[in-house]
């Protein structure tokens, strides 16, 4: 049959497909031809574009045809939602007929073919083992149906309240430890990049190396965030989105999860009804696209957000990420990789997701580098310097060690860990992180101290390491002090400082007798993304209406020198009242300046020690 009555038989297909015609009178329409048997030449490029333009049609025109008669979309994606009650017989629930999957090859939007409908058949399925794998890493083998909805009810979306639109809110107690790294990154795009955002390579990490020398020129970013347009935060969510997958990629792809037959178009209605409650159900609907090229991740991940932003978009990312990583890589990662990724009973992301994401492994610790308790045992840390941050209220109460990796980041953004939630702490100014001389040499000190310590962050180290690090900071402790310091066998870090600050600063220690490193003082914004009651209003008016929306705090902070002996006798040394003290020395500490607290204060302290926090209205909470 020539290409003339092909196209004609196609038209009838379409005109009556439209017109709703009873499925008796409707043929089938036509698939392109069969290849060419042997010894039969080829078609011409041109006459090959044709036939490829043709099947997409017939694909499209079978579509319409089946949603007229009621029959499944031809991915067949919505079956797992119409399964057959338990109580219903098998004989009495027949197959429904599903439609062939038409392989979709020719380059994206041919004339007569939507986006939405070609975008609809890309992305494979993975293998069932593979799925399973996936499901029982992420949930465990006996998953709670109350954790289950917190992670099928939490989309990626903007807060629609102007004082903290640039925020991601969240609605459900589990996906928190997704919601606000990809928040702390989204903020990096939005403060530090908002000129670049329609480049699609600006994740890049070459790229960003030359943005952050210029933003620490004494530049701060601003503070108005209602001003922001939805497409400048769609776009900022998107590239925030690609650098975390490429991270977890090891630079090289990036692999996105999407649901399959969704498009910008039909998200809501694909996704009603639809339940994944296991990983038979994951492996029916799930699609995954790999990427090389930043530019082509970050096309679809623009054309696709609707479906993150929808109500399974918290878990889509994860898994997103997780399959960017590799699940074999994932579990080397782990130091326990028996234990699912999403912890009971509540739900809560645990900290190797978030270590994920921030860093691209799934280490279980937040110390810097790994510790080595011999035989060939070891724990895994943060491996290397990362763009946004870390800090955590179990530090302040002498639970954990984070390192100076997650510390001092590349920029001044940090989620925020408490026992159950996580928030996000962020400054305009790069500034903020810059040291001073002193600042320096203790920071030195400090990285060469750690390296030393076998004990997973207790603060000790051997004598052997000691001599290490005096080696490698240039000290010159006086003969007897040194012997007064490695007489019990092990060197504590806070005794080592209080030496440190008795060492003039020609012999390698921090005694300043000039006084002219200051007091430094900056401004930090806290966000939270749960949706809690908070005050429209002053109080003291009597005028205020409890608001459900995110909470965003700015703090004044004020953070004395930690170099001078008094202050250190004022932090330390007076915390123990056995110990004698200096009256001489304790007589020059400035005065104690009032100030407000909250556990928030205690995360930023492990961040800069003894600072003077206080804001203005609601106390920041971290949970």
């Amino acid at each position: 049959m020539g290409d003339r009555e092909e196209e004609e038989e196609l038209q009838m297909a379409l005109r009556m497909s439209l017109q709703g015609s009873p499925p008796a009178q409707q043929p089938e329409p036509k698939r392109s031809k069969p290849p060419p048997p042997a010894g039969e030449e080829p078609l011409d490029p041109e006459a090959e574009a044709r036939r490829k333009q043709r099947e997409l049609r017939a694909a499209a025109a079978e579509k319409r045809l089946r949603a007229v008669v009621g029959s499944p979309p031809a991915a067949a994606v919505v079956a797992v939602a119409q399964r057959r009650p338990p109580h219903q017989p098998a004989e009495a629930a027949p197959a429904p007929e599903v439609a062939k999957e038409v392989e979709v090859k020719a380059d994206p939007g041919p004339s007569g073919v939507s986006m939405e409908e070609a975008e609809e058949e890309k992305g494979e399925r993975l293998p069932p083992d593979v799925a399973e794998k996936l499901w029982v890493m992420v949930f465990g083998k006996k998953l709670e149906k109350e954790v289950l909805a917190q992670w099928s009810n939490q989309g990626i979306r903007f807060s629609s309240d102007p004082e903290t639109t640039m925020g991601l809110v969240q609605h459900e107690g589990g996906p928190c430890g997704v919601l606000a790294t990809v928040q702390a990154y989204v903020l990096k795009y939005l403060l530090f990049f908002s000129d670049d955002l329609d480049n699609p390579e600006v994740s890049d990490p070459f790229y960003a190396l030359g943005q952050r020398r210029f933003y620490q020129s004494s530049f701060a970013a601003r503070d108005d965030f209602s001003s922001l347009t939805d497409d400048r935060k769609t776009r900022a969510l998107v590239h925030a989105m690609l650098e975390i997958l490429f991270l977890c990629g090891t630079g090289k792809r990036a692999v996105v999860a999407s649901i399959g037959g969704v498009n910008r178009a039909n998200t809501a209605a694909v996704l009603e009804g639809l339940s994944v409650d296991s990983a038979m159900d994951l492996q029916e609907v799930l699609r995954i696209s790999t990427f090389t090229s930043r530019k082509d991740a970050f096309n679809s991940l623009l054309a696709n957000i609707s479906l993150f932003e929808s109500r399974l978009g918290a878990m889509l990312f994860l898994i997103s990420a997780l399959l960017s990583r590799g699940l074999e890589c994932i579990q080397a990662d782990r130091d326990d990789p028996s234990l699912p990724l999403v912890t009971a009973p509540f739900g809560h992301a645990s900290q190797e997701v978030v270590n994920l994401l921030l860093c691209g492994e799934a280490v279980s610790n937040v110390f810097d580098g790994k510790v080595d308790f011999g035989g060939g045992m070891f724990l895994k840390g943060i491996p290397n310097d990362v763009e946004v941050g870390f800090l955590t209220l179990l530090e302040s109460l002498n639970l954990c060690k984070v390192g100076q990796y997650l510390k001092c980041p590349k920029w001044p953004i940090w989620v925020v860990g408490s026992e159950s939630h996580y928030s996000v702490l962020f400054a305009l100014n790069p500034n903020v992180q810059e040291e001073n001389e002193l600042e320096e040499r203790e920071s030195k000190i400090r990285r060469a101290f750690d390296a030393q310590d076998q004990s997973g962050g207790g603060g000790f180290i051997s004598v052997e390491g000691f001599q290490q690090v005096l080696r490698d900071t240039d000290i010159n402790f006086p003969s007897d002090k040194l012997e007064d310091l490695c007489n019990a066998g092990i060197i504590v870090w806070s005794e080592f400082w209080h030496a440190l600050l008795q060492l003039d600063k020609r012999a390698g220690g921090m005694k300043d007798p000039t006084g002219l490193m200051g007091r430094k003082q900056f401004t930090i914004y806290h966000f939270n993304g749960i949706a809690k009651s908070v005050l429209n209003g002053n109080a003291s008016s009597g005028g205020s209406i409890p608001i459900q929306r995110p909470r965003l705090c700015k703090l004044n902070v004020s953070v004395p020198p930690r170099w001078t002996q008094d202050e250190y006798l004022a932090d330390v040394v007076s915390a123990s009242t056995s110990r004698s003290k200096d009256d001489s020395v304790l007589s020059l500490a400035p005065p104690v300046q009032t100030s407000q607290h909250a556990p928030l204060v205690d995360c930023i302290r492990t961040r800069w020690a003894r600072a003077v926090c206080s804001w203005d209205g609601d106390v920041p909470s971290i949970v």
